[in-house]
């Protein structure tokens, strides 16, 4: 048996301490900067900009030739021959292994600093550049707006980056930082096989802007117009008044824009705008695709200015399907003009706009709303993250809940014109993986119900809507949005179960009337096919065949669909009792009361519940008397919406202590796992299922043997919640330590894809140590803090508000407490006391 002693002390699991930063070991951490539905870049731990995903699609390696920043540092009064010139980022470190060497576009023989040293707090990251031969301390910054319950100023599509350069000599400095970016506005795809590594859709028209309050670099395709498909623009801005620019670098000959760049830059810190030539032969017709721009600033003795930039981008459109490959290999050539799928004449696809562009006209207008509205925006953004990180939980944890945001901020999201949130389970490095809003991922899922509830509404929408059959029947995957038809497989009884769980959660949590009454009936009928189809026999225990998460089919009884059948008749009595269906009602609840007791009959084994077939080597992909990670998942769903408990507590508690005692390992090494790997060697990590009374099945489930930081926290979740609190933590700090950037990236954990959706299941530990409870029918909230602390603080926020709790224990052992709403309706919510349990109308 598994002891907690054995794999982290009482210190390392309650470490309230400051987040992690990142040295040059770890070449792995990137920071993702964009808004919900936007793309992103991505900040390296070296400062490096890296991974332009910014272009309707994952991307990772997508580089911008010749796009970077740096600085020239000159001692008032000296020569110019005494300045120093670098590259704004740390030293490129082995290996150094390519087949060319490092080509002119990854600008890798200028100098850069020393050291660098990274550390991020979403939405903010910033990186330290160390480097003994200049007399500055810099430091960059880089984030995009993220405010909850304001998604529309959270999916803004550029990054705000700064420079905070502070000067330790005992002299002034004059000081210039430059931007440069290339022009990819008619980007087509990326080619391995060229010179050039890109394809574009027209030549790059680069033009300089001064405004009133912001000005920089404009581009924008020479030709195209804009409802091509490929038709984009991107913008390099300051709000600085002192700048000078290079509109466009030499593009004739070797690397001689580079050249010329540098050269100009280190004369006197300051670019002419156009370059002059005098030598025979050079061709200036074919326009240039890099621009710069810098910001001049003299800093006094021991003192600091900031130099900001922000980078921003339009593609307005994206492709009329999930993905560009599902539409060539899936659509195409099934297309008739009746259809509404054939790409407009002249284009290569047809399109629709992304959300963001119905809000600015271009790259341009998102930047310059951005830097004149930034005290607003960055304001509420650092009222956020003071909240959230000032909450008094375990440093891992905020951690493991803020990085996983950036799922949200990923190509994993995007939004369609009308504001629709769209999602696949993850990223390949060069698409959307499993597309679809999948009801089974999307389950676990809970950081953005919390943050964006309005997201998680206009996915009820459309799942209980265009993606319900009139018979009750859901696809679990959405493909009519795109006029393709139904996905055609058999419904998912874990996504639809589920999903009628997350609509209440969406109702509760905002407690919008008429987004109830809207769907009822057909929540009503989902919850009725449920019956139909997943109890044929009759006794209120699910059957029959039953498709799961695991990508197979589930036979006999099993407790991991039965608990969200039982959550999901929870659910429903309540919504149909509120809609005045009390038959209904009466008829949920008895199945539920009778099911739960019948399962708890059949499936208890003395320690957990199992599946019961007749033979369980019959059919391929069982776990029989297996230990399921997941067995309970319905009574995690139905804690975090406070519908109380849907199987005996007494055997909950047992079960999901057993699946900590049998399915954490605290090291890999002797783990035999033929499936994906994403645990090994001396890492731990919870498996998703184990036979410790033996019973292996002779193929087990697909993914049995694996480790999935979603499903982890979804246990965390529910360890916490049932008084194991230091086992929660456990499963949690393993998962955090095993993203460390030497081995795994912090802001990407990684299941079947980049930035995978089911990670947001870390909101539910975050929701768990704070006991928090929300009923916003009735308007108010509770918090029940799961570890003892004479001053606990947290982060809270319902569907019409958000802000923080305290709780204050005397000296004379009396509890006060208090909420303070920073955003949205304060009038909205009301605490009710610890002693007063928040529950169902």
């Amino acid at each position: 048996m598994i002891r907690v002693s054995n794999v982290f002390t009482d210190d390392r699991l309650l470490d309230f301490g400051p987040q992690r930063s990142y040295g040059p070991q770890a070449a792995l951490a990137g920071f993702l900067v964009g808004g919900i539905g936007t793309g992103t870049f991505t900040v390296g731990q070296r400062g490096q900009l890296k991974d332009w995903e910014i272009f309707n699609g994952a991307g990772k390696g997508n580089y911008l030739p010749n796009t970077f920043f740096a600085i020239r540092v000159q001692e008032e009064g000296a020569p110019a021959s005494a300045a120093v010139s670098k590259v704004l980022e740390g030293q490129i470190l082995p290996p150094y292994d390519g087949s060319h060497g490092f080509v002119d576009y990854k600008v890798g023989g200028i100098p850069r600093f020393q050291r660098s040293e990274l550390k991020g707090e979403y939405p903010f990251v910033q990186v330290r550049l160390f480097d003994d031969e200049l007399p500055i301390e810099v430091t960059m910054e880089s984030f995009n707006p993220l405010i909850p319950l304001n998604a529309d100023d959270s999916g803004i599509p550029a990054g705000v980056i700064r420079y905070k350069v502070k000067n330790t000599s005992g002299h002034a400095l004059n000081v210039s930082v430059v931007g440069s970016l290339a022009n990819f506005a008619s980007l087509k795809g990326y080619d391995r096989h060229t010179w050039d590594y890109y394809q574009a859709a027209d030549r790059p028209h680069n033009e300089y802007r001064d405004g009133d309050k912001v000005k920089g670099l404009f581009y924008r395709p020479e030709t195209l117009q804009e409802d091509d498909f490929y038709y984009g623009t991107m913008a390099l801005m300051t709000d600085e008044q002192d700048v000078s620019y290079k509109r466009a670098w030499l593009n004739d000959g070797w690397w001689d824009g580079l050249q010329d760049f540098w050269d100009d830059f280190r004369d006197d810190g300051r670019l002419e705008p156009e370059s002059a030539y005098t030598q025979k032969e050079v061709d200036t017709s074919e326009p240039g695709n890099i621009g710069s721009l810098a910001v001049h600033k003299t800093i006094p003795a021991g003192e600091e200015r900031t130099f900001q930039f922000l980078i921003g981008w339009h593609f307005p459109h994206r492709v009329k399907s999930w993905t560009k490959r599902m539409y060539d290999t899936a659509v195409r050539g099934k297309c008739t003009p009746d259809f509404g799928c054939c790409p407009p004449e002249g284009q290569p696809y047809p399109s629709i706009k992304n959300h963001y562009a119905t809000k600015f006209s271009d790259a341009w207008e998102a930047g310059e709303y951005t830097l004149t509205q930034l005290e607003r925006l960055e304001g509420q953004t650092r009222l956020f993250h003071r909240s959230f990180f000032g909450s008094t939980m375990p440093s891992y944890v905020l951690d493991a809940v803020s990085a996983n945001i950036t799922v949200l901020r990923s190509n994993t999201c995007f939004r369609l014109e009308d504001g629709t949130l769209m999602a696949f389970e993850g990223c390949f490095d060069d698409d959307g993986c499993c597309e679809g809003n999948c009801s089974h991922v999307w389950n676990y899922a809970q950081t953005v119900a919390y943050l964006f509830p309005e997201l998680e509404q206009s996915m009820r929408r459309l799942e209980f809507t265009l993606e319900s059959e009139e018979d009750g029947k859901m696809n679990f995957r959405s493909y009519k949005v795109w006029n393709m038809g139904a996905h055609g497989h058999v419904p998912a009884a874990d996504g639809q179960l589920g999903t009628i769980v997350r609509f209440y959660r969406e109702w509760k949590f905002s407690g919008d009337h008429e987004f109830l009454r809207e769907l009822w009936p057909s929540v009503k009928r989902a919850l009725d096919y449920s019956i139909r189809t997943w109890d044929q026999d009759g006794d209120c225990v699910a059957d029959s065949d039953q498709f799961v998460t695991y990508d197979i089919m589930f036979k006999g009884h099993n407790s991991l669909v039965s608990s969200l059948f039982y959550a999901a008749l929870k659910a429903g009595a309540e919504m149909a009792r509120f809609m005045g269906d009390e038959q209904s009602a009466a008829g949920y609840e008895l199945y539920f009361k009778r099911g739960s007791a019948a399962m708890d009959e059949m499936l208890w084994n003395g320690s957990y519940y199992i599946q019961q077939m007749d033979d369980v080597d019959e059919y391929r992909y069982q776990y029989g008397i297996g230990c399921l990670s997941d067995q309970l998942f319905g009574q995690t769903l139905a804690h975090l919406c406070g519908l109380g408990y849907v199987l005996p507590e007494a055997h909950v508690k047992q079960a999901v202590h057993a699946i900590f005692t049998h399915n954490f390992l605290p090291s890999f090494k002797n783990h035999h796992n033929t499936q994906r790997t994403y645990v090994l060697n001396e890492e731990s990590g919870l498996l998703m299922c184990s036979w410790p009374e033996g019973g292996r099945t002779r193929f087990p489930f697909p993914y049995s043997d694996e480790v999935w930081p979603g499903v982890e926290y979804q246990v965390a979740t529910h360890l916490i919640y049932e008084g194991f609190v230091k086992e929660g933590l456990t499963l949690v700090k393993a998962a955090r330590d095993r993203h460390d950037g030497v081995r795994r990236n912090p802001w990407n954990e990684v299941e079947c894809g980049h930035h995978y959706a089911r990670s947001m299941a870390s909101y539910g530990v975050f929701a768990a140590l704070a006991g928090f409870a929300f009923d916003m029918v009735r308007g108010v909230v509770s918090f029940r803090p799961a570890i003892e602390l004479d001053r606990f603080e947290c982060f809270f926020s319902t569907g019409k508000a958000w802000g923080t709790y305290t709780r204050q224990k005397g000296k004379d052992g009396s509890i006060s407490e208090r909420i303070d709403v920073l955003y949205g309706d304060a009038s909205s919510v009301t605490l009710i006391p610890q002693e007063t349990k928040v529950s169902p109308v």
